[in-house]
Parts: structure tokens; sequence; C-alpha cells
């Protein structure tokens, strides 16, 4: 393990100076215009302006209107061996295939006019030529000319399209619809408490920061606030991913969409509307969808390309057959070369695996701001972690007691848990902590006093109490265990002692505690190559400690704010890709350097605007799931594109007709069928995306 330092005079605190702790500012939102449950509306239940509903209810009448159509068609008469002659029964094949153009037609007919007016030729404009070309010459076969008509297969190919695109919608719609369904489970009251502590049922709608709530076993937390007052267990998985539920307690910020569990909570509302976890979420999981990625750019173009090369080629076919044969002929093949070369799936290939990634990633409390930076994170070979609340928990723990001789270690801590928690130092606290935990009773205490940079001393049972540091022993004269302490503070502990009337009664180490899951993915990242470097502002000897102890690859201690970034940038030369892992305030230049930048210790504030990816949860784990779904969603990408590509170069040929003489004839409806299953399989083949 290599160990770097900037060169400052930074020194041990084994006092009550502590470690230099990042203070976790609040951010201001991202002002987004859509009221929570009110105003949003889905991308993906819309298709060319068309509802999934609209389709749907569209295919149902198309097939009933294709069955009469189907029974009145010279093909199946003639393929079935039974003969329908009465008067009118043209009139009527032309009527109700006319129903079927306009009305099951409507939508791609509306579409093509859109790619006109857009000069964005695609998928509705090959359909609609299709379709048009098909009812115009059937039509002018009936009443003009002489020929076959294409009635049935335009009826068959519109029914087709129909169900294809409606089976499509389904599909991508099924996980990026997850969180919005969230919205409409949200409550429409809450029990407000008035001026006089009594409650009154309001409208959510009417609440605004600053207004005290209540919240019931069982139901529902309304809005994002802060427990002023209760305790309970909260279910928050269908927000964060976490599947364990979360203790709460005063002070404690809590998720509107979270379930109570059996406690009541007391809430001081802090946001409402769009400024909301549950509504950034929801926003930020739609920004990332609309983001396009290198791989959609090339879609796109291989997709429009893919339009002109479908109609050259139709026009060719066209050409071909006419000369070689008939016209039917030739125009069937024409029409079935224009259906099957739909760039349709070309074009779908990414934005499935874009939609169902994003919703993964947001399911498991992982929020993609940047979706580029994302889909490029399994190059990432280098990751940078702050230590202070990234690695370690940001708060002091106790980690040893080493009571003398004719004391109990508990009496000691209860000695020390009595005179610290009247102090808000983060030292007084992990003894406070500590004491809680282990459920200890306080001795009364009087006279409390604080002894600027020394310590604290009160008076307890008439005897005078000190939570000294060791300067003050050596001031003193008072002999203590030189060598445990130098052990202790070798480990970059702090060490605080406990006189009794001048008396040693022994002494207490606390650190900043690593976190047990820190642990976890510095051992799978070493496992897969990946260096881990640990940047901190803290001295050697702390740093190294930590760094040793969790097998990181290298560590710069001593790192003031601002020079962060630029150990960054010098970490990238070599053309090492770097990820940057840090609590999003204090780390935001140096998440923004970094190729990957990852926010930790934000909690529900998600609009940290230099982060690329940020860690609802706080867990460094999440980091692996992050390299995890980057990589899977990459290969779901290569997958679904050489499909989509693949599936045209063999296609085109074969509705050209070039096996006509092997007798392997592919018909407009068939075609219609293999373009739809195209797009289906790779939006089943985006669904099947997952975190191994």
């Amino acid at each position: 393990m290599h160990s770097d330092h900037t060169g400052h005079d930074h020194h041990i605190h084994s006092d009550h100076t502590g470690h230099d702790h990042h203070i976790h500012s609040g951010h201001t939102g991202d002002e987004h215009h859509n009221h929570v449950g009110h105003e949003h509306g889905g991308g993906h239940d819309k298709h060319h302006g068309h509802s999934i509903v609209e389709f749907r209810e569209r295919f149902w009448i198309s097939l009933a209107l294709t069955i009469p159509i189907s029974y009145l068609s010279m093909m199946i008469q003639m393929l079935f061996g039974y003969e329908v002659n009465f008067p009118g029964d043209t009139f009527l094949l032309f009527l109700l295939s006319t129903i079927v153009f306009f009305y099951g037609g409507k939508p791609f007919l509306l579409g093509a006019w859109s790619e006109i007016k857009e000069k964005a030729p695609g998928m509705m404009l090959l359909i609609s030529l299709a379709i048009v070309t098909a009812y115009v010459y059937s039509t002018l076969t009936a009443f003009f000319i002489e020929g076959s008509d294409f009635y049935f297969e335009l009826a068959t190919l519109i029914v087709i399209m129909l169900l294809g695109h409606w089976i499509e919608m389904k599909s991508i719609m099924g996980a990026s619809k997850a969180l919005e369904e969230l919205i409409k489970l949200m409550p429409k009251e809450a029990h407000k408490l008035d001026a006089t502590g009594n409650i009154v049922d309001v409208s959510v709608e009417d609440l605004k920061p600053g207004d005290q709530i209540l919240v019931k076993p069982g139901e529902k937390i309304p809005l994002d606030g802060k427990i002023f007052e209760g305790h309970s267990t909260v279910d928050e998985s269908m927000l964060t991913g976490e599947s364990v539920p979360v203790e709460k307690t005063m002070g404690m910020e809590a998720i509107g969409g979270a379930i109570n569990g059996e406690g009541i909570l007391k809430i001081n509302v802090s946001k409402t509307g769009s400024d909301t976890y549950l509504a950034q979420v929801i926003q930020l999981v739609s920004d990332a969808e609309k983001t396009k990625s290198k791989a959609q750019g090339f879609a796109d173009t291989a997709a429009k390309w893919l339009f002109y090369v479908a109609i050259v080629a139709g026009v060719i076919t066209l050409a071909y057959w006419w000369t070689t044969g008939d016209f039917d002929t030739a125009l069937e093949r024409m029409v079935t070369v224009l259906i099957i070369a739909c760039p349709h799936a070309l074009g779908l290939a990414t934005p499935l695996v874009t939609s169902r990634s994003t919703s993964i990633a947001a399911k498991n409390g992982l929020l993609l701001r940047n979706r580029t930076s994302f889909e490029s994170a399994f190059r990432i070979n280098r990751i940078v972690f702050d230590k202070t609340g990234t690695l370690t928990e940001g708060n002091f723990g106790v980690t040893d007691i080493h009571p003398t001789e004719g004391i109990s270690e508990e009496e000691l801590l209860k000695l020390a848990y009595s005179v610290e928690t009247q102090s808000e130092h983060p030292i007084a606290k992990g003894i406070v902590k500590e004491g809680k935990m282990r459920d200890l009773e306080l001795y009364e205490v009087s006279n409390y006093q604080n002894l600027t940079g020394k310590g604290l001393v009160a008076k307890i049972n008439g005897s005078e109490i000190a939570i000294v540091s060791p300067g003050v022993l050596r001031e003193n004269s008072i002999p203590f265990d030189v060598e445990t302490y130098e052990k202790l503070a070798q480990q970059g502990k702090t060490v605080i002692f406990v006189l009794k009337e001048n008396a040693l009664q022994g002494m207490i180490a606390l650190a900043d505690i690593i976190r047990e899951s820190s642990y976890k993915v510095i051992k799978e990242l070493n496992k897969l190559g990946i260096e881990t470097v640990m940047m901190t502002g803290d001295n050697s000897r702390v740093a190294n400690y930590v760094g040793e102890k969790l097998g990181m690859t290298k560590v710069i201690a001593e790192v003031l704010p601002h020079e962060k970034s630029n150990n960054v940038k010098a970490l990238k030369e070599g053309g090492k890709k770097v990820a940057m892992v840090g609590d999003g305030v204090n780390d935001a230049p140096a998440l923004a350097e970094a190729d990957l930048g990852i926010a930790i210790g934000a909690g529900t504030d998600v609009a940290i605007e230099t982060a690329d990816v940020v860690l609802v949860n706080s867990n460094p784990v999440d980091i692996l799931s992050t390299l995890k779904l980057s990589k899977a969603s990459q290969i779901k990408m290569i997958q679904n594109l050489v499909w989509a590509a693949g599936y045209n170069i063999i296609a085109i040929p074969l509705a050209a007709g070039v096996l006509m003489g092997a007798g392997i004839v592919i018909t407009p409806a068939i075609g219609a069928v293999i373009m739809s299953l195209s797009t289906i399989i790779c939006a089943v083949n985006a669904q099947l995306l997952k975190i191994d």
C-alpha cells in the first residue's frame, strides 16, 4: 500500500478537538414544474402521441373487422375452397377495409405526417407507405382495373402492427411506470397538528414547509420532513431499495411515500410538491431516459439511413418483379420490403435498455444524473474514496475501554457517560451513544465546567470527575499506561482519560468507525482488479491505519478540500478511468473532475449537480451495483443493436424474394409479424436486465 501526503502540518488529535469532520449542508433541489401526483405525466405510455389504451382499442376493433374481410377475401376463398358471391360483396369488402385503413391505420398515418413535418423519416412513414400502397392499389383493382386486391393483407398488416405496438408499449412501460404508480398510492390527506397540538385532517396539497404532521402506525408518510417526536421503524423499500425497515427517531429525516411501522411519528414538513424526494426521483428518471447515449446516437443514424435503404430496396424489388413477372407479385414484394425493413427495432434497441436500467437503478437507491457517464462506468479502473462519511460512518464510536485496577469497565463508561451528556462535542456524542446502547443509568451531575482545550469537569456524588486529554495528565504528572496509549494512538484513535479526585480511573478510545460495508466493497473491487485510493484531510497516521485495515491500494493523506480535484486529475494520467466517491458537498469539485462522480452521504437530497450517480442509501456496496448495472446495460444494448441490425441484413433480401425460387415466400402479413417480433424480442431482452 502506497502512502502520499501533501506536506501540510496536520497532527493527530488525542484531545477533545477530535477529527476533522465534514459538515453536511443542505442543498437546494432542482426546481421541477411537475406537481407530484397531479401534473406529472408518463413518457412511456405514449407512442407518437398515441396512448397504450388507444392502441389496444384500435387493435380489438380492427381485429373484429378483419374477420369478415378475411372471409370475403378471394385469396382465403381459394385457399379453403369456398366461394362467396352476392350483390355488393366487393363494395362491402371495400367498406370494411376502408374503416380498418382509416381507423386502425390512423396512428401510423398521423405518425408518418409528423415524421414528414419534422424531416425525420422513419418507421411510421415506411408503414404508411406500405398500407397506403396496398389500399390504393386494392381500391383500383376492386372498381377500375384488372388485378388482385390486397384488402386481406392490408387488414392483417394493420392488426398485427397495432398488436405489436401494444405489446411493445406494455413491455417498455412496465418498469418505468413503477415509480409513478407510487404517487397514485400516496395519501391524499394528512393529520396536521395545529398550534394547540390538536389533529386536523387536511389535504396533502394544502401542506407547506414548516407544518407539523402526525403519522399513525401503518400509515404512509405524506411528505418529506424531519421527525421531532416519536420512534418507529419505517419501510422505505419501494423508494430506496433498502429491504430492511429503517429505525427512525427524533432528528432523523422521513421520506414521503415510506410506510410507518409500529410507532407514532410527529414530523416537521420540509419539502412539498415537486421538491419531495419521490418527485425528484421521478424527474431524474425522466431526464435520464431522455439523455441520448453514444450507442443511441449511432442507432438513430443507422435507423435514418435504413429508411432510405428500404425505399431504394422497395423500388428495386418492384422494378425487378414487374419486369420478370406480374405487377401483383411485384407490388406484394415491395410492400413486404417496406414493412419488414422498418427501423423500429434499431431505433428502440438502446432506449428500451435505458428505460429499464434507469428504473432498476432508482428502485435500488441509485439515482442516475448523468446517463453518459453511467454507461461508461464499467470502464472504471481506479476509484478514489473520501474517508470521513464515505468509508467511515462520519461519527465517533467507542472502540476500547481500559479501566484501572479497582473499577469495572461499565463503571468507567458510566462516569464518562454521565459527564459527557452535558456536551455537544463529537467525542461526547460517541460516548453518550455507547452509554445509551448499553442502557446504562446516568449519575446525577452538578457543577459542570468546560475546560477549554483540556476537557470537562463535574461533580458526581460529591466527587470531582474530570474527562481530560493526555496533555492534562502530563502537566499534572499523573502516571498512565503510556504503552497502551501509544498503541491506540498509532491506530488513529482519540483517547480520553477519566479522573476521580485527580486519581486515574482509566482510558477510553474512540474512532470514526469504519463501515462494515466498506470492507466488502474494497475487497470486491480489489478482486476485480480496480485500484482503490483513499484521499483524506486526516493526518498520515490515521489515514494509513484505516487504509491498511481496509486493504486500499493507495492512501493520499493531509489533502485540503480545494486540492482534491487536482489529485483526481493527477490520478487520471496514463489513461486511467477514475471514479470519485464523496459526499457531494465538500467533494463537489473532485466529483466533477472525475470520469464518474458518485455522491454518498446525501441521503434523500438528490439534487447534487456535480454527481453523476447518487447513492441514496449511503452504502458503499452500492458502488458495486452501479458498476455491475453499467456493464449489464452495455451488454444488453450491444445484444439489441446486433439483433436489430442483423435482422435487417437477413430480412430485407428475404422480403424482396431472393429465395422465391426455393419456395420461401414472405407475405406482407408475415413480414409484419417478423417486424413486430424483432421489436418485441428487443423489448423482452431489455426486461431481462438485472443487477447480478
